[in-house]
């Protein structure tokens, strides 16, 4: 089991508090990473982008990509539903964030953010006045457009509501979506941000040894998830995307949430972690511990077996200039028993949230996949879920990894359990 790291040794050191002295932040900081540089390339990245699509600007409203392009934040959880924030991204000229009416301050520290003005389309939806503020939206962001464009007029947008869109074109301005460029633009991590991931991933792997040393019989799957929860927010954590924490016959099939029901010795208790740690870099990785008192069953040792290989093969495929087809074609082969209720993919990209790319198992690929090819600098998931349908059990592990120039670098680093090893 993992030591545990002291709570506060790995705060968030991306963003100050407001009015923070932030003077002297780019150098010798704990964690390894420079902030500033961070945002900078990853402003940098998404101009690139835009060049490359021939865009005059990008008006940003999801979070993820808001965080990424100026590394500002507010109220997360909150825009992750209220399409109200947006912020406007020019190929040249100044970058201007609409933002929430009183929280300015939370961001205008920010070296990326040049201007500030109050969204125009905040409550808009729940007062029923969406068709009335899209024209005001539209007419202030061609009037930057115009300004910054040198003549062009495509904006890119990540998301928003229909009638902004159309508002927007009404404007004058060719809208485009731009969520799969922006997700593409993303899949190459700089140095600061694997050093982020990183961070992210010590956090989270102590909370899932806080999670081990809690396990005992009569515990709750809840109780175990709030163990988990408050780990992360305590040691400089976000918030976790799942609760995917399940016991007994619950982890068959996947993708049950964490419950009241209560552990029972034998249980199984798998576990996917979908955290959103540290600087807001995501760690995903999964094991499966056994309640005991006692041994694992055959059959429980024969489940993680079989998913332990699946990780371990997988990983050892990876390398830089494979294609995602040939990554699916090279897979481990899923025994047939096994095969309905295999994860959907075999690795999916982590950056600030699951990412691009996703490979699918090969009978799926064509449905689930397009091809490209593995490049130095991504970070992928690699997944096993294995159980057989009203089997009553399953296993899920998974591990984090950094693609190099010449193969893998392991980022996470959770022991498995020796018990269901069978060592």
């Amino acid at each position: 089991m993992l030591q545990p790291i002291e709570p506060g040794a790995l705060t968030d050191i991306e963003t100050p508090s407001a009015g923070a002295d932030v003077t002297g932040i780019t150098d010798s900081l704990p964690g390894g990473f420079d902030p500033v540089r961070m945002r900078a390339d990853r402003l940098a990245r998404v101009r690139q982008m835009m060049r490359e699509q021939d865009l005059a600007a990008v008006v940003l409203f999801d979070p993820y990509n808001q965080r990424y392009a100026t590394g500002s934040r507010n109220m997360f959880g909150y825009f992750l539903r209220n399409s109200t924030r947006y912020i406007y991204v020019p190929l040249e000229g100044d970058v201007v964030l609409f933002e929430y009416p009183g929280s300015a301050h939370v961001s205008t520290w920010l070296e990326t953010i040049d201007d500030n003005r109050t969204s125009q389309v905040v409550w808009s939806a729940v007062n029923s006045k969406d068709a009335a503020v899209a024209s005001p939206f539209a007419q202030e962001i061609a009037a930057l457009v115009r300004a910054d464009g040198r003549g062009g007029n495509r904006v890119g947008l990540d998301r928003c509501g229909h009638l902004h869109a159309l508002a927007l074109e009404e404007a004058g301005l060719e809208v485009v979506d731009v969520m799969g460029d922006l997700l593409y633009a993303r899949r190459i991590k700089t140095p600061d941000e694997i050093a982020c991931l990183r961070i992210s991933m010590s956090t989270t792997e102590a909370a899932m040894a806080a999670v081990e040393r809690s396990i005992q019989p009569g515990i709750s799957e809840n109780e175990l998830f709030g163990v988990f929860y408050g780990e992360v927010i305590k040691r400089g954590g976000e918030f976790v995307e799942t609760r995917l924490l399940n016991s007994g016959p619950r982890t068959e099939p996947w993708f049950n949430e964490a419950s009241e029901r209560r552990v029972r010795p034998g249980d199984l208790i798998a576990f996917d972690t979908d955290t959103i740690g540290n600087n807001g870099y995501y760690s995903d990785f999964s094991r499966t511990f056994q309640v005991g008192p006692g041994r694992p069953t055959g059959y429980q040792r024969t489940l993680y077996g079989m998913a332990y290989e699946q990780v371990q093969h997988n990983i050892t495929q990876l390398r830089p200039g494979m294609t995602y087809r040939e990554l699916a074609e090279k897979a481990w082969p899923i025994p047939e028993r096994y095969y309905d209720r295999r994860y959907p993919s075999i690795i999916h990209g982590v950056g600030m949230h699951g990412e691009t790319p996703l490979v699918a198992h090969y009978g799926d690929f064509d449905r689930f996949s397009t091809d490209d090819v593995l490049e130095p600098g991504m970070v992928v998931s690699v997944e096993s879920y294995i159980a057989e349908v009203g089997g009553g059990e399953g296993i899920k592990l998974e591990e984090e990894v950094l693609i190099t120039s010449d193969g893998v670098e392991m980022i996470s680093k959770y022991p498995f359990d020796e018990r269901l090893l069978g060592s």
